[in-house]
């Protein structure tokens, strides 16, 4: 059955205006089409992950928001028995520091889809949709919320049905998109390199004219799961059955796809003009022809895998593109692994910051003649560092005095 929002009645408004599937005004669907929908029930009946993956990398994905309602929670790794509606204990829990920005947000939420909805039915989606993510965040307070987090929890709350919600939006969060979810966004950014990489190894020139022009134009696609970008529900579902049924690491091929199938039109622009390249890139083409661009991602993530790529060996082994790079594997993973995978790269962060500001003040202190000193000086920096947060003053202490 398809989805439901509560309307203020607490009754469940129609689900109607909220399909993303298949038109089903027409008597009968063509042959490719009701073959397909066999083909999906049988692959979710058995839980075949890797039936899924094809299954939704080929021609309209899972079809419809009936068959999406089995798949997805397959895929994000949910106990087929789980079945647990909201039961509102997360209400008694400690707010989440960022839950101001989420009231924020979810104002401005619903804005494209669903197309027929009244003021009281879209006050509902609102509520509904505070409601899940805030039981997320403050059962998971370790979290930190991003805006366009909004835009993905509102593609899983007008598909999946109430029961499974808060569990998909949470195994989404710490097994899947994790990395967005940190206290600094440096891993995201991390990600972003990926993209030169993949338009180097896959098109040479086009990388060669862009090389001025740093990937965060890709940063909005990636970060919402293109949720943010994409104005129809029926496409953002569409590319959130790949999505899901991917590897985390696919986003980024997918927006390098993107990057290349619009390489006459930014052949176009001059390469010394990298703000104009970067608002172009920054939004995506319309109309998207989905079907083609994931398979040609799925040619192009094949071609040329992560492992191969320089920026991959800056990810770190705690970031979701690697703990997931294996679709079963993260299936099965508990939100307590996740969990841990967390805290390993928040320290991680922690570190890398704690060095940056030593390098920075370093450099700043530096004297022509004292270079062993300062060599000296930096190394028990190193120490102070590994010992205590405080030591970043210690150090601007010391090479204040050396320096004198």
């Amino acid at each position: 059955m398809h989805s439901s929002i509560p309307g203020p009645d607490g009754h469940a408004s129609s689900p109607s205006s909220q399909s993303s599937g298949l038109d089903h005004s027409s008597e009968k669907a063509p042959t490719w089409q009701s073959e397909k929908l066999e083909a999906i029930a049988e692959a979710c009946k058995w839980r075949d992950l890797h039936k899924l993956r094809s299954l939704a990398e080929s021609r309209g994905g899972f079809l419809t928001d009936d068959l999406r309602q089995q798949a997805w929670p397959i895929l994000l790794g949910i106990d087929p028995a789980y079945t647990s509606p909201d039961s509102g204990e997360w209400k008694s829990l400690p707010p989440h520091r960022d839950e101001d920005q989420v009231g924020l947000d979810v104002e401005r939420s619903f804005v494209y889809y669903p197309t027929d909805r009244s003021p009281a039915h879209l006050n509902a989606n609102k509520a509904a949709l505070s409601s899940l993510i805030l039981s997320v965040l403050r059962t998971y307070p370790y979290l930190c919320y991003f805006q366009g987090y909004h835009d993905i929890c509102q593609v899983l709350l007008l598909v999946l049905p109430p029961t499974l919600r808060s569990r998909a939006v949470a195994r989404l969060s710490v097994l899947r998109i994790r990395d967005f979810m940190l206290p600094r966004l440096d891993p995201a950014i991390a990600q972003l390199r990926l993209i030169p990489d993949i338009l180097r190894a896959a098109d040479p020139a086009l990388w060669r004219h862009l090389r001025g022009t740093e990937p965060f134009f890709a940063l909005s696609g990636t970060l919402t799961m293109y949720a943010h970008d994409i104005t129809t529900l029926g496409e953002i579902a569409r590319l959130f059955d790949v999505l899901l049924a991917r590897e985390p690491v696919f986003s980024v091929y997918m927006f390098a796809t993107i990057v290349i199938s619009r390489r006459e039109e930014l052949f176009d622009t001059p390469e010394d003009e990298p703000e104009m390249l970067h608002s172009i890139l920054s939004k995506l083409p319309k109309p998207l022809d989905l079907d083609r661009l994931i398979a040609d991602a799925v040619r192009l993530t094949e071609r040329f895998p992560p492992e191969g790529l320089p920026a991959w060996r800056t990810i770190s082994g705690s970031s979701v593109l690697k703990t997931a790079r294996d679709i079963d594997v993260c299936a099965t993973q508990t939100l307590e692994e996740g969990e841990r995978f967390f805290e390993r790269q928040a320290r991680e962060i922690e570190w890398a910051q704690r060095v940056k500001v030593a390098r920075h003040l370093a450099w700043k202190y530096r004297r022509p003649a004292g270079t062993v000193g300062l060599a000296v000086a930096v190394g028990v920096v190193a120490v102070l560092l590994r010992r205590s947060p405080g030591a970043v003053g210690a150090l601007t202490g010391l090479l204040a005095r050396w320096t004198r």
